[in-house]
């Protein structure tokens, strides 16, 4: 599996949330390109001991940790273990997802919101403020982060996850511009309806027939997205292919937000 395009450096890509639909694609991405891997999941150990088992039958090298985004110590011993065993972690991907109610704004509860921005946007703070430091060690790293295309094209019901998403595209913006003279790039992609995780969940009670047809009308490309495919994009964006490409937000959602 490992090849020697140098697309990534010695060292671990870290892929918060592999354990999920979206994660474990860019897990074997990142792995199929050459990384060394390291996976959390939050309560599914499971499914990320699975991941791990997969990657390494197909000849990649994963390990599997326990990450409670909301617990600073946690992430904290989790990138210190991480730089001890693997001296550099040039690459940090955030790709957690929530099973979020599609609710209107004025349904929502204060202590829902508060939960959600607890759990969204001081999550992502707290690994992106722990793992900065790490990422400008060996001259630099990537920091991807799966966010939503719902910023671009507005769908009524989603501000638990429009909302956050659009705090956190501001502090990727800022550590873009702030880290960039040590090498780190910051970098988003906005993922539509993907068939995988949340989606295949809530299939047929959130997400009912009528709310797949009027979806479909409004993609351009009359279906929906794989997780490979949103994979491509943050193994690319990772990679050293991108690596004139900082504070950017690709969106891979069909042409949703066309």
């Amino acid at each position: 599996m490992h090849n020697n395009n140098n697309e990534f450096p010695q060292g671990v890509a870290l892929v918060v949330g592999g354990s999920g639909g979206v994660g474990a694609a860019v897990c074997h991405r990142l792995a199929e390109q050459g990384a060394t891997v390291a996976l959390t999941y939050n309560k599914n150990r499971e499914k990320a001991l699975e991941v791990a088992a997969s990657l390494a039958e197909a000849g990649g090298h994963a390990e599997a940790f326990q990450l409670n985004m909301g617990d600073r110590e946690s992430a904290g011993n989790l990138f210190a273990s991480l730089s001890e065993q693997y001296g550099n972690i040039h690459t940090v991907v955030l790709a957690t997802g929530y099973d979020i109610p599609q609710q209107y704004i004025s349904e929502i509860t204060p202590e829902l919101w508060q939960d959600i921005i607890q759990s969204d946007v001081n999550g992502f703070f707290n690994i992106a403020h722990t793992a900065i430091p790490y990422l400008r060690e060996e001259g630099g790293g990537s920091l991807v982060h799966v966010s939503s295309a719902g910023l671009f094209r507005y769908p009524a019901r989603d501000a638990l996850s429009v909302a956050p998403k659009a705090a956190i595209e501001s502090l990727i913006k800022g550590i873009a511009k702030e880290e960039g003279v040590y090498g780190v790039r910051a970098n988003s992609v906005a993922i539509g309806v993907i068939e995988t995780g949340i989606f295949l969940r809530l299939k047929g009670k959130a997400f009912d027939k009528a709310w797949e047809e009027s979806v479909l009308q409004n993609l351009c490309l009359k279906r929906f997205g794989q997780a490979e495919e949103v994979a491509d994009a943050i193994s690319f964006l990772a990679s050293s292919r991108a690596r004139y490409i900082t504070g950017q937000i690709i969106c891979v959602d069909g042409g949703y937000h066309v």
